[in-house]
């Protein structure tokens, strides 16, 4: 069954509809979902459909493969083959009927030459393309893929439709799993994340726990292989693996990242940060009031499985072996988790205002995210992870992951801390809470978990 990507799907759609010349890209991560929303829009396509992937082979290769691909398609001896791609697609323009090419991983086609020269072929058949030719190419190699749309490639201001794929937010994550409870939603997606793969492979019958031990925590298991031979395939020779370990489940300076590397900054390291980004694999956050302060940027990683894996597997294998997994669980696990899902929890909070901002209930907000305070009267510096910029102020929201619900004396200890900030205009207080509150007040904004994931 094919959950989310309205929008997506939306999109995907009205270009196939159109009676222009349509040439969309889609990219994202591998294992994404990036196929599976192709697919699902080409069900309801009307005309041919040729759906071929590209394989890591030469030209030569993946141009025979593609013949094969169309000849299937329109009910064409197997041995049907085209002296050049150009030929391939003078015959489809020749057929007079809708057509949609698909080629997938169009990364390993290429690559398959020198660089940018199959673009360059593919520009000049695109603007031969009649109208009912519809053409989508897709890649999982981000950074590869990103090349496509700069100023300097052939296939530069080619394309009416480029869709960016990302992992689902928790609200659509969720959807995998209606069953469960708020606070296990909350924590199943902190731990495993939003690629639809991921998602679509856990049980829902077992516990969190029982989730962990046999799909991360197992040297041979399912998802343990999905990251270290999926997830990091494509940035393992771009990074230095410690950048990720010492990352784990905090937030890292840059200075704090070279330390940790040994304190020899040459400038590698930013050349790899920058690429990292570039991935998508780590992501770099800084406070709303202090953007242009570097000393405020943090890096942090992207995908919360990732993260889980770097925080508690990586390089454990011998204390999974001696242990068990377990065991290993309940002594380097169990006890650190909930702490790992409160943090997780405050980027969820920032995407719950997201989503409100897309639908535009956000009309007397300016910005939203971490806010940093330096209180010299104090000494001390507090960062606030869910922080509301208006035209009048800041509203500030506190963030917990609580198995019963707050209290009012809770919230009222909250209070004092942001009052400390005596130059800082604070507009609105608010809390959210995993198991909502005990109490109901005018005075603060409340959100209850249930709130989170409704409609």
């Amino acid at each position: 069954m094919f959950l989310g990507r309205e929008k997506e799907i939306e999109n995907l759609n009205s270009e196939l509809l159109s009676q222009k010349k349509s040439v969309c890209l889609v990219y994202g991560k591998r294992r994404i979902g990036k196929s599976s929303l192709i697919n699902e829009v080409a069900k309801t396509f009307d005309g041919v459909v040729i759906n071929h992937l590209c394989i890591k082979s030469s030209y030569e290769g993946n141009l025979s493969l593609l013949c094969r691909s169309v000849a299937l398609a329109l009910n064409l001896p197997v041995s049907t083959n085209f002296a050049t791609i150009f030929d391939l697609f003078d015959f489809l323009n020749s057929q007079n009927k809708k057509i949609l090419v698909i080629l997938d991983e169009y990364q390993y086609f290429k690559e398959s030459k020198k660089e940018n020269e199959v673009d360059s072929i593919l520009q000049n058949i695109v603007d031969q393309m009649n109208d009912k030719i519809k053409l989508i190419l897709c890649g999982s190699y981000i950074s590869v893929m990103k090349e496509l749309i700069k100023e300097t490639n052939p296939l530069f201001g080619r394309f009416t439709k480029i869709l960016h794929i990302e992992e689902f937010d928790y609200y659509d994550a969720a959807k995998f799993f209606p069953q469960l409870s708020v606070k296990e939603k909350i924590a199943f997606y902190s731990v495993f994340g939003g690629s639809p793969y991921v998602l679509s492979n856990l049980d829902y019958s077992k516990s969190l726990e029982e989730n962990i031990i046999d799909l991360v925590i197992n040297q041979n298991s399912l998802l343990r292989s999905y990251i270290e031979n999926i997830m990091l395939k494509e940035v393992q020779k771009a990074f230095d693996v410690r950048i990720l370990e010492i990352l784990g489940n905090g937030k890292k300076r840059y200075s704090e990242i070279v330390n940790f590397l040994g304190g020899n900054d040459s400038g590698l390291l930013d050349k790899q940060l920058k690429n990292l980004i570039s991935m998508e694999t780590i992501e770099k956050i800084f406070p709303i009031n202090k953007k242009n302060d570097k000393k405020k940027q943090f890096y942090v990683i992207k995908d919360n499985l990732m993260r889980f894996y770097f925080t508690f597997i990586f390089a454990n294998d011998s204390l999974i072996s001696k242990f068990g997994e377990k065991s290993f669980f309940e002594l380097y696990i169990s006890k650190s988790l909930k702490t790992f899902i409160s943090l997780r929890f405050e980027g969820i909070v920032n995407q719950y205002f997201i989503r409100q901002a897309h639908k535009g209930f956000l009309t007397d907000v300016l910005d939203f995210g971490c806010f940093w305070y330096d209180n010299a009267t104090i000494g001390k510096n507090v960062q606030f992870d869910v922080v509301l910029k208006t035209l009048e102020g800041y509203n500030f929201y506190e963030v917990k992951f609580f198995e019963n619900p707050m209290t009012l004396s809770e919230c009222e200890n909250e209070e004092k801390q942001i009052k400390e900030m005596k130059e800082i205009t604070c507009n609105k207080i608010g809390f959210v809470c995993s198991s909502g509150f005990d109490f109901s007040s005018d005075k603060y904004d409340l959100i209850t978990g249930e709130e989170l994931f409704k409609e």
